[in-house]
């Protein structure tokens, strides 16, 4: 894939997922020469904030010409100071990605290598020892992003082949060199919101497979309660204008064209009424968690896309600091690198992703108590009532996990904490953010695990095989060979973990 101008995040999905490798376009090449000859000239004489000047609140310091390039030095080393758990290789190589994209819009004056070498270590698979802990997004994701310019230069740890080893040896290994600095690397590497950013790509593409599995769990449950279709229709969901709620009836409405059990109200309560008892055996309407799935999913994927269009905007974007502009000749001083926009999509990613899953809670709940299905034995227990457990144990695994994630749907975005003797007088929490809506999403893949199973054991209980839709029957089938149906009690988690392998590679 070349890279030139615009990401989308389905070119994240390339390179991350699918491991595509990268080309920088000559034209990029240019841009990004050109940028720092200028910004070499330009800062002549000039004073520049982190060329030539301390950083932050010693920014009134000025640095004479032979400290500037160990001023860089001394800035990355000294912010390589994260904590925790590291992140994810993946998140790390979005990161990577986010970062080279925009340092390649000219705008930072940075030299070449920086951006050559940043394209071989995505293309190699090494990828930074990133801590979750450290930033306040505000000036960037300072710390974390130090943690990638101290890989650059050559220091600090990567993880390559699968494990950690130290940047020295694995450059040595691939026979790579680390940038040297020229004028301002250090800072431009720094100074952004490229690892919330990247954290935020990863997010927002998991929560698009939760809502794909959330509208397949959905889908399945309205079968083996045989729903009436009214409540998914194209004239009643149009009725609500908003665009989520008409998308998710739509994918309703086609997972189960073929399924021979969703029925039609004017079938079954639109005839013979002076013939119908006083009180109807039949609910003339289910329970909220099966009729309202569109206008629960609606806002869940409304605010998704709206989300996916924020981080193609930010990572788009020059979030440095100062800008370099080339054009009108000119460098300016303002707060690109404030991650505010980021902090507060990944507050609202997780809000509506913990939504769906007390969804998928309340849809387990009705399928494991018999008293509200009338239809199933329960908890699903396929064995002997009294004697066996069926899926009683897992459903304290939902109810907690989902409850966790209610917690943490507290927003991180009004959690500003002021820092940098103040300099840093409110601060983003953007990186924060993303780290725990990750949590949140990792837990919705949990709950929707346990709702998936029981589905499955619930169809088998009935005999549905050969009445729902194929593409119900298609997720049967796969999760069939994950776990087969049972009877006797056995040990879940084993289970639990295999098909929530199964739901995250969907």
């Amino acid at each position: 894939m070349k890279i030139n101008n615009f990401l989308e995040l389905s070119d994240f999905k390339k390179v991350i997922i699918n491991n595509e490798k990268i080309e920088l376009d000559e034209t990029l090449l240019a841009r990004v020469d050109e940028s720092f000859q200028f910004l070499k000239e330009f800062s002549k004489n000039k004073v520049i904030y982190g060329v030539n000047t301390g950083f932050g609140p010693m920014a009134q310091f000025k640095i004479s010409d032979e400290d500037t390039h160990q001023l860089q030095y001394n800035l990355i080393r000294s912010h390589s100071s994260g904590i925790g758990n590291p992140l994810p290789a993946d998140e790390a190589k979005a990161c990577m990605l986010a970062r080279l994209n925009t340092l390649s819009l000219g705008k930072s004056g940075v030299h070449h290598s920086v951006v050559n070498l940043l394209k071989e270590l995505i293309n190699r698979d090494i990828t930074p020892l990133i801590f979750e802990h450290g930033g306040v997004g505000a000036s960037g994701d300072l710390v974390q992003l130090a943690h990638l310019a101290l890989v650059l230069i050559g220091e600090g740890e990567v993880f390559y082949k699968g494990e950690k080893q130290s940047t020295k040896d694995v450059f040595e290994i691939e026979n790579l060199q680390p940038i040297q600095v020229e004028i301002r690397e250090g800072l431009a590497l720094m100074n952004g919101t490229s690892v919330m950013s990247g954290i935020g790509v990863v997010n927002a593409h998991k929560a698009n497979q939760l809502t794909d599995i959330s509208i397949k769990l959905s889908c399945a449950i309205n079968e083996i309660v045989q729903a009436y279709d009214d409540h998914l229709s194209e004239v009643l969901n149009g009725t609500k204008l908003h665009e989520g709620q008409q998308k998710i009836a739509q994918k309703m409405r086609a997972h189960l064209s073929d399924s021979k059990l969703i029925r039609k109200r004017a079938d079954h309560l639109y005839t013979h009424f002076e013939e119908q008892e006083k009180v109807f055996k039949e609910k003339v309407q289910e329970y909220y968690s099966l009729r309202c799935v569109p206008q629960i999913l609606g806002p869940v994927l409304d605010t998704l896309e709206y989300t996916e269009k924020v981080l193609e905007n930010e990572i788009n974007s020059a979030n440095d600091n100062p800008i370099i502009n080339v054009e009108d000749q000119h460098v300016y001083h303002g707060g690109n690198f404030h991650g505010d926009y980021i902090s507060l999509e990944m507050d609202k990613l997780k809000i509506v992703v913990t939504k769906l899953t007390m969804l998928a809670e309340r849809q387990l709940n009705y399928l494991l108590n018999s008293k509200i299905n009338e239809i199933l034995p329960p908890f699903v227990n396929l064995g002997k009532l009294g004697f066996n457990f069926g899926m009683q144990g897992v459903q304290f695994t939902a109810t907690s996990t989902t409850a966790e994630s209610q917690m943490l749907s507290n927003p991180m975005y009004v959690h500003s904490i002021p820092n940098n003797n103040d300099n840093q007088d409110i601060v983003s929490m953007g990186t924060n953010a993303a780290v725990i809506c990750r949590k949140v999403i990792e837990n919705a893949f949990e709950v929707l695990t346990i709702e998936a199973i029981t589905i499955v054991q619930a169809i088998e209980y009935l005999g549905f095989q050969d009445k729902i839709s194929s593409a119900t029957k298609e997720l049967y089938e796969e999760i069939r060979k994950i776990i087969p149906a049972f009877s006797d009690d056995m040990v879940m988690y084993p289970y639990l973990e295999e098909v929530k392998k199964y739901l995250k590679a969907m």
